[in-house]
């Protein structure tokens, strides 16, 4: 397979998420929901290069892991997202609405397609927690919510190389 079948996916997960793809060297179980550069985004954001098209779908992927964060209450408060590379031919638009950029593998992402790992760092928890909480109410629409989901984005997740794995769980 040449190196440009390959695409970039971003992939919503929780640090209790990173401990499993360590132990099991694969990140979900079966399907898996991430985000890309889908054509639908593209169409929606036409002026945007390239690397905006990624950051958005890399953002949209960090408010999954908060949506997952309200689910696993248990979780440390930090948003996960893991950045993989897939072959494209596997991914299934899951959402065909202008600027979607959901997409799903019809299996888990092994170990050896992660590409890097983003975390946030201790200091946005409580933040992250604060946003967890009120996530579903901010893609209802509710202002407040949205502006507690928007005082989250405004911590950057950090970066962290495939090797780091053992040193974030």
């Amino acid at each position: 397979m040449a190196i440009t079948d390959l695409v970039r996916v971003y992939v919503p997960a929780t640090v209790p998420l990173l401990a499993a793809l360590r132990s099991t060297g694969q990140l979900g179980e079966s399907a898996v929901v991430a985000h890309a550069v889908t054509p639908g985004l593209r169409e929606w954001y036409a002026e945007g290069d390239e690397e905006e098209l990624e950051y958005v779908a890399f953002t949209r992927a960090a408010q999954g892991a908060l949506q997952l964060l309200r689910h696993d209450p248990a979780a440390p408060r930090r948003r996960v997202v893991v950045s993989a590379d897939v072959p494209g031919s596997t991914l299934v638009r899951e959402d065909t609405e202008l600027g979607s950029s959901t997409v799903r593998l019809p299996a888990p992402i092994a170990l050896k397609d992660v590409a890097s790992i983003h975390v946030d760092g201790t200091d946005a928890a409580e933040v992250v927690a604060a946003a967890a909480d009120v996530v579903e109410e901010a893609l209802a629409g509710d202002p407040d919510a949205q502006f507690t989901v928007d005082s989250a984005e405004d911590h950057e997740l950090e970066w962290y190389a495939v090797s780091e794995l053992d040193e974030l769980t």
